[in-house]
């Protein structure tokens, strides 16, 4: 089976993006995990441009990899200078690394005008920067910046500057779209022709200026590539690189072409979203492969279509990548989609056709209201159980106020005083907050806390309000979305009124009577596993 190497550049090239910034401890966790994944290659950073980036190389020493081998990132020797004079080049060496990438100028536009130097010195540079690294015992990459630019205005010149590379002993030949301006046909052409022509390994590293990142460097392996770089998610400069987590799953399985271990492939959604966490972004659902909506599924045909063969919407099974299969519950839904989920939620139901088409018409009467249950499953099988089932409501409110105290020159002051009866006790607290929403919170897990002790691993992850019709100012509906979670899994829940304090204790009752329940399933679950 045909390899084609994979080598990361998030921890270089991917924190070139706009709002991404790793520490070197966050490097190192990553390139940890990339290693047990089975990355070929994993660029560290560039040593000579900070010393976070030599802080890496220093730390990433005190670990044994088991595959991937750790690169550093740099540019040939300055114009008009000796190589072993460099610092930027010393400074790769002294970062320990047994691999070095060095990056050249490959477009003749780009030597005069960039580098104010002459054709003839750039060659110079480009080979002497090789040979001084391969004379330290260290492995060289070159990657040709602006290759496909450089190649349309002066081929002839450009394939010069890759001669000099591989004279001076460059392992590896990467072609680079450093603009993201060139079309897949053109990559492959190009490629196809400089393996012809020069007779070594030749890599590719596309940008994503006109979304072609990915298929681009699929042409470039079409063309005898044999080693792609990227970035997780996509991450760097301007529109982001080549989508590692899209580029491998479709060579290994649209191509069938080695790269990462087979049993890692379903790994990948969970690296993923672990590098997202790490670059405190937040996940593209649409993110093919890896993103929550990959596979998911809303439209009542589709949903219709795949309870009977999955392969009707889906061009690979989730799991192949560790990601899952989703059902969504919305005005588009039909009868299909809610037997779906009776299913997934392991509802105790006898179905009859004709009431689960009278819940169907009360959850599409209701999104009509406002309501929208994608993001608030929670809410969801809470309201299937209390229609369906004889459910008990953990709590019941009997009387709520808040107190807001505003005063000139001074802080707000804020307090919700609560009444609950909890099974036959009643409960009456308070609590103050930062805002409404925050002492509604507070107080209620003040009330409840003495008798269902779990809700103090619950938590409030994420808060967003939605104006639904703006034209009706300060008095429009607004539904609130509530994301919750307890440290083994996140919940959605929703809530609308045109009073936001009542749309916001909607999501928030339904956010804790939620994780109760699933509390209450977990410990049972547990409870008989021990019997």
């Amino acid at each position: 089976m045909r390899l084609v190497e994979i080598y990361d550049t998030t921890l270089r090239d991917g924190t070139q993006g706009e709002g991404i910034s790793f520490s070197a401890e966050d490097k190192v966790k990553i390139a940890l995990r990339m290693d047990k994944m089975g990355f070929h290659y994993i660029e560290g950073g560039y040593p000579g441009s900070n010393p976070k980036d030599m802080e890496f190389f220093r730390q990433i020493r005190r670990h044994t990899l088991q595959r991937a081998r750790i690169t550093a990132f740099g540019s040939t020797r300055r114009p008009q200078m000796e190589a072993h004079a460099d610092d930027n080049l010393n400074s790769l060496i002294n970062s320990g690394v047994s691999t070095v990438t060095i990056v050249g100028k490959s477009w003749d536009f780009h030597v005069t005008h960039a580098l104010n130097t002459t054709l003839e010195e750039n060659l110079a540079m480009i080979r002497d920067s090789v040979a001084y690294l391969r004379s330290k015992g260290i492995e060289v990459i070159y990657d040709a910046e602006h290759f496909f630019d450089g190649f349309t205005a002066n081929s002839e010149y450009t394939l010069s500057t890759l001669r000099a590379a591989r004279d001076g002993g460059a392992k590896m030949l990467v072609l680079c779209d450093t603009n993201g301006g060139s079309l897949p046909g053109r990559i492959r052409e190009v490629t196809a022709l400089i393996i012809r022509e020069l007779g070594v390994p030749v890599g590719i590293h596309c940008h994503n200026d006109c979304e072609l990142a990915v298929a681009n460097s699929l042409m470039a392996v079409e063309a005898g590539a044999v080693q792609v770089q990227g970035t997780v998610n996509g991450y760097g400069e301007r529109c982001g690189n080549a989508n590692l987590c899209s580029l491998i799953p479709n060579l290994t399985f649209k191509y069938d072409i080695e790269t990462l271990p087979r049993e890692n492939m379903a790994k990948i959604t969970a690296l993923s979203r672990y590098v997202s966490e790490v670059a405190n972004l937040h996940p593209v659902a649409s993110q093919p492969y890896v993103g929550n909506s990959a596979f998911t599924h809303k439209g009542g045909m589709h949903v219709s279509a795949i309870t009977k063969n999955t392969s009707t919407y889906e061009h690979i099974e989730p799991e192949k990548v560790g990601n899952a299969r989703r059902v969504l519950i919305s005005e588009l839904s039909g009868l299909s989609n809610m037997l779906y989920k009776y299913k997934e939620m392991n509802l105790d139901l006898v179905v009859q056709k004709e009431e689960t088409r009278e819940i169907l018409e009360h959850i599409k009467e209701l999104e009509h209201q406002g309501y929208q249950f994608e993001g608030a499953e929670g809410s969801f099988e809470l309201m299937l159980r209390k229609l369906k089932q004889n459910y008990r409501e953990p709590f019941k409110l009997e009387n709520l106020r808040i107190i807001v105290e505003f005063k000139e020159n001074s802080s707000v002051q804020t307090e919700a005083i609560i009444k609950l009866s909890v099974g036959d006790r009643l409960v009456h607290t308070a609590a103050e907050g930062n805002g409404p929403v925050n002492a509604l919170d507070n107080a209620l897990r003040k009330a409840l806390e003495e008798f269902y002790p779990c809700i103090n691993t619950m938590q409030l992850i994420d808060y967003k309000v939605r104006v639904l019709d703006e034209r009706d100012g300060t008095g429009a509906v607004v539904r609130v979305l509530i994301e919750s979670g307890n440290g083994k899994r996140n919940w959605g829940t929703v809530g609308v009124s045109e009073n936001i304090i009542e749309a916001s204790w909607q999501a928030l009752v339904d956010s804790m009577a939620y994780g109760l329940l699933k509390s209450d399933e977990t410990a049972a679950g547990e409870k008989d596993q021990d019997i």
